[in-house]
């Protein structure tokens, strides 16, 4: 259950701090490359007292899933950062978290999974709670509200994509190399985002580089403690509360230290989102 406690205090720090740098970061691929290096040289941290390893059979899947996932967790922040610009930190926390329904697809459509009543049920909430939102009468919205209902929903698939290739790993992968999988995750997302450094040629600040380790500790820790309490707990337990629980501490952080404010219909949304996070994953 520590692990568990880690992985959302960890997860909550991460969209907090990113929504803390909205007014301070000029160049955000710097700081995401900050990020992934200060997340790359924990990994390492964290693999190399593991060195010789004994048995490197699982050493090739654990490098392909991690490259492929590293792309996909920078995609992510790269979408969390514009949401959070456009809808705020509630609202895009929110439905990062609901991304656990593309894992619950995935079992369904890939894996010929049969779903439960009750996911059926938290689907059906979900899809309702995302009509609630996205729907909201033309008198109600702001400028630009649709982009932003379309990058939430976006934010809603990549985040479900970077959730199943923990999942994936933890279902299949060794658990021994687990260690190896992060690093070669971070280490990808490290490498790309660098790349795209280089290409923009913007001017790096203190401050990109400054928030970028400051975001990098919380967001390696969650990953591995994710993992961690998954190898301890039953995944049923572990998702609704590491869900919920980011998604309760994110949004008292919007309201008492951003004042940001939700209208009703929104609010609605988001409780019908956290009883669809539990139905899911029942």
């Amino acid at each position: 259950m520590l692990y568990l406690i880690i992985a959302i205090l960890a997860s909550s720090s991460v969209s907090i701090l990113m929504r803390w740098s909205e007014r301070h970061v000029k160049n955000n691929y710097a700081m995401f490359m900050a990020n992934y290096f200060t997340c790359a040289v924990t990994a390492f941290c964290f693999a190399a007292p593991k060195l010789p390893l004994g048995d490197t059979s699982g050493l090739p899947f654990a490098g392909l899933l991690g490259l492929v996932g590293g792309a996909i967790f920078l995609l992510n922040f790269v979408i969390l950062k514009k949401c959070i610009g456009a809808s705020g930190v509630m609202l895009s926390s929110v439905f990062m978290k609901l991304g656990v329904i593309v894992p619950t697809l995935m079992a369904v459509l890939v894996f010929g999974e049969s779903p439960t009543a009750m996911q059926l049920i938290g689907l059906a909430a979900a899809v309702a709670a995302i009509l609630i939102i996205y729907l909201e009468p033309k008198e109600q919205r702001s400028h630009g509200a649709g982009s932003a209902a379309l990058l939430l929903i976006a934010l809603l698939v990549i985040s479900g994509f970077a959730e199943s290739m923990t999942n994936i790993y933890d279902k299949t992968g060794v658990a021994e190399l687990k260690d190896f999988f992060l690093l070669f995750n971070f280490s990808s997302a490290l490498l790309i985002s660098a790349a795209i450094t280089a290409f923009k040629h913007e001017r790096i600040a203190p401050l990109d580089i400054v928030f970028g380790v400051m975001i990098g500790i919380p967001n390696y820790f969650t990953s591995r403690c994710l993992l961690l309490a998954l190898g301890s707990l039953p995944a049923v337990v572990t998702y609704p509360i590491y869900n919920i629980g980011a998604i309760v501490l994110i949004s008292l952080a919007g309201m008492l230290i951003f004042r940001e404010r939700l209208s009703r219909r929104k609010l609605i949304g988001i409780l019908l989102i956290l009883a669809a996070l539990v139905l899911l994953n029942i």
